[in-house]
């Protein structure tokens, strides 16, 4: 699986953004989804995550983005998306999208795109 992400930029605080994942090689839809961010100076931490649609869709959240942040995704179109919302400067980081089995741990994922920076100004 190829993972290309998209959709990063600067805004200001309280904006909107709208990151895409688009995956190409193998099934798409057998794969759970995840979005990771990592600040600099800062580990790598989980944001969202989406389970496959035979499992039913699940989705999962890190508490700073609850309620501000939504994954979804679109399996005839191999996307998945991050619609954040209430954007904030802490929000700042490089934005990674994953494939493999939902979960919040970054060991948990195989295919990793190449990230996209969101830049939120205060």
């Amino acid at each position: 699986v190829q993972l290309q992400a998209s959709g990063g930029g600067l805004v200001q605080a309280g904006g909107s953004l709208r990151l895409s994942c688009a995956a190409s090689g193998r099934i798409f839809s057998s794969y759970d989804m995840g979005w990771f961010r990592q600040a600099l100076g800062k580990e790598r931490e989980f944001v969202a995550a989406i389970s496959n649609s035979r499992s039913g869709i699940v989705t999962n959240y890190a508490d700073s983005v609850k309620g501000r942040f939504t994954i979804s995704r679109d399996n005839a179109k191999n996307t998945v998306f991050l619609q954040m919302n209430s954007l904030k400067p802490e929000d700042t980081a490089v934005y990674y999208c994953a494939a493999g089995r939902s979960s919040r741990l970054a060991s948990r994922y195989d295919y990793w795109g190449q990230g996209t920076l969101v830049t939120v100004s205060s």
